[in-house]
C-alpha cells in the first residue's frame, strides 16, 4: 500500500487519518467525456472496447489524466461474468445489453459452466495488469463485479427489466433453482474477484444494482447472503484488500450490509449520510452520495450540494466522496472538475489530520 503515492482512498477504507476526503466517481470512465466517445467510436462497439485490454486501459486512464481523482476503476462491465458462463452477451442498439441464451429453467441453470478467470475472462485481467503498470502506483486501482443477485436477474430476464417477470416467477415458483443459479454465479464471482486482485486491483467493489427491488426478507435471502459469501471468501484470501458493497435503494438494509465484514458501504442519494453513519454504527467507511443530477446545476448549486454531503457525513476519516450512482452521459465535464475542486477545498475541515488544523 505504501508504494502508492496517493493513499487517501485506501486510508479511508482502513480508518486511517486523512488530510481530506478522497473522491472518485462511479462510471468515471464513460460517455460524458469526449475523449471516451472518440475511443468508443474507434472501437466500433462496447464489447470490443471492454474486450480489448489496450482500449479498456486507455479509457480507465482518461479521467485520471483529466482530473485529480483519488482512484481509478477498471473499465469493464458487470455482465462479463454471465457472458463467460456461456450466455452470449450482445448489445441491441438503443436497448442495452441482451443475452442470446437466458437461464430460466433448472436445465438451463444446470448446464452453466464455471469459467476460469484467466481463460474466458483473461481480457479483464490483461486490462488490469496493463492499467496497474500504466498508473505506476499514482493512485489505487479498483476492480469490481456485479452482485450475484443483480447478475442473475440479467441472466434470467435475458437483459434489463422493469418488472422482473421471469426472475420473480423463479423466486416464488422454484426458489431452489434460483438458489442454484445464485450459487454458481457466486462461485464464479469469487474466483473472478480473486483473479482481479492477483492481476493488480488494490480495492474491490460489488455493485448490487437491483437489490432494492426485493422485500426485506427476500433481500437477505437472495442478495445479501451471497454478497456475504463473497466478502468472507475474499477476506480469507486477501485480508488486506478492502471491499465495498453498494446496494442501490438499499438504505434500509445498511446495518445488515455493514455486518458482512466489508470495509466500505456505498450509499445512494436517497439516504442521508448522517443516518447511514448512525445505522452502520461508524463501523464501516461510507461512500457517496451526491445526486448525479446536481452536476446539471450551476456552480453555486454544485458547491452548496457538495458542502451538504460533507456536512451530512460530518467530521471523520471514513468517508469517500462519490456520486450516489453513476454519472450521467450528458453532464458537462467542467462541472465535474468544479465538484472535485470543491471537495478538495471544503473537505479538509472535516479531518483532524488536515495540515490546516
Amino acid at each position: 500500500m505504501h508504494s502508492i503515492r496517493n493513499t487517501r482512498l485506501l486510508r479511508a477504507l482502513k480508518d486511517q487519518p486523512n488530510d481530506r476526503t478522497p473522491i472518485w466517481i462511479m462510471r468515471q470512465a464513460g460517455r460524458y467525456l469526449p475523449e471516451y466517445r472518440e475511443v468508443r467510436a474507434k472501437a466500433g462497439d462496447f464489447l470490443t472496447l471492454a474486450g480489448t485490454p489496450e482500449l479498456a486501459c486507455e479509457v480507465t486512464l482518461q479521467p485520471i489524466r483529466r482530473y485529480p481523482l483519488d482512484a481509478a476503476i477498471i473499465f469493464s462491465d458487470i455482465l462479463t461474468v454471465p457472458d463467460a458462463m456461456g450466455l452470449g452477451l450482445y448489445f441491441a442498439e438503443g436497448e442495452g445489453p441482451k443475452f442470446k441464451n437466458p437461464s430460466r429453467t433448472p436445465a438451463d441453470i444446470e448446464s452453466l459452466g464455471t469459467p476460469d478467470p484467466e481463460t474466458e475472462l483473461r481480457y479483464v485481467m490483461d486490462a488490469l495488469r496493463l492499467t496497474r503498470s500504466e498508473l505506476n502506483d499514482s493512485v489505487p486501482l479498483i476492480g469490481f463485479a456485479g452482485s450475484p443477485w443483480t447478475v442473475a436477474t440479467y441472466m434470467i430476464e435475458g437483459g434489463g427489466s422493469k418488472e422482473y417477470v421471469h426472475t420473480k416467477k423463479l423466486m416464488y415458483g422454484d426458489d431452489n433453482a434460483l438458489h442454484s443459479l445464485l450459487n454458481k454465479v457466486t462461485i464464479t464471482t469469487i474466483e473472478y474477484l480473486k483473479a482481479q486482485v492477483a492481476a493488480g486491483a488494490q480495492a474491490l467493489m460489488v455493485f448490487d444494482t437491483w437489490g432494492g427491488i426485493l422485500t426485506p426478507r427476500a433481500y437477505k435471502e437472495f442478495s445479501l447472503q451471497y454478497m456475504q459469501q463473497i466478502v468472507s471468501s475474499l477476506k480469507q484470501s486477501y485480508p488486506d484488500t478492502p471491499i465495498t458493497l453498494f446496494t442501490k435503494n438499499g438504505g434500509m438494509w445498511l446495518p445488515e450490509i455493514a455486518r458482512t465484514g466489508c470495509d466500505g458501504v456505498g450509499v445512494d442519494w436517497t439516504t442521508d449520510l448522517r443516518d447511514a453513519r448512525a445505522l452502520t454504527s461508524n463501523k464501516v467507511t461510507l461512500q457517496g452520495n451526491l445526486d448525479p443530477g446536481v452536476l446539471y446545476g450551476s456552480k453555486p448549486k454544485i458547491r452548496e450540494e457538495v458542502s451538504r454531503v460533507l456536512e451530512s457525513y460530518g467530521t471523520g476519516d471514513r468517508h469517500i466522496f462519490n456520486l450516489g450512482h453513476g454519472i450521467h452521459q450528458h453532464i458537462d465535464p467542467d462541472n465535474v472538475e468544479y465538484m472535485i475542486e470543491t471537495v478538495h477545498e471544503l473537505s479538509p475541515a472535516f479531518h483532524t489530520n488536515s495540515p490546516n488544523k
